[in-house]
């Protein structure tokens, strides 16, 4: 349990730390400073929003009887915001495309190499005649 609390405090600390570099990022660029209450709050009301998110994903999949989170989850989730939505949906449709040409590529290496092999078996047997 104490490993458990001390992940949860170096998550937290990470959240905190992003959520920092991002309002120094926006106060440069709108000469506008954010206070230390302030970024503590952003980062507390980020991370409570990170948990209610991880567990509507745990219970999307859930009621789908799976283990395992998918897109389609991640879609449900952010189905109120069409931009995200949208965003999210081509970025899965660039990745799916991706990996089937990498799938591609494989099995045509794959076949290739099989052919390759099969030639050199074949003029080994030649030789040996």
């Amino acid at each position: 349990m104490k490993y458990f609390a001390f992940l949860l405090q170096r998550l937290k600390a990470a959240v905190h730390y992003t959520v920092g570099c991002l309002c120094e990022e926006v106060a440069s660029d709108r000469e506008m400073p954010f206070s230390k209450q302030t970024i503590a709050a952003i980062s507390e009301l980020t991370f409570r929003q990170c948990e209610t998110f991880a567990k509507d994903l745990e219970m999307f999949a859930r009621h789908a009887k799976r283990s395992t989170i998918n897109t389609e989850d991640v879609k449900l989730l952010a189905r109120r915001s069409n931009s995200l939505l949208k965003y999210i949906t081509e970025k899965n449709e660039e990745l799916t495309q991706f990996n089937t040409e990498q799938k591609t590529k494989k099995k045509k290496k794959l076949e290739d190499d099989n052919t390759k092999s099969v030639a050199v078996a074949a003029a080994a047997g030649k030789d040996d005649s």
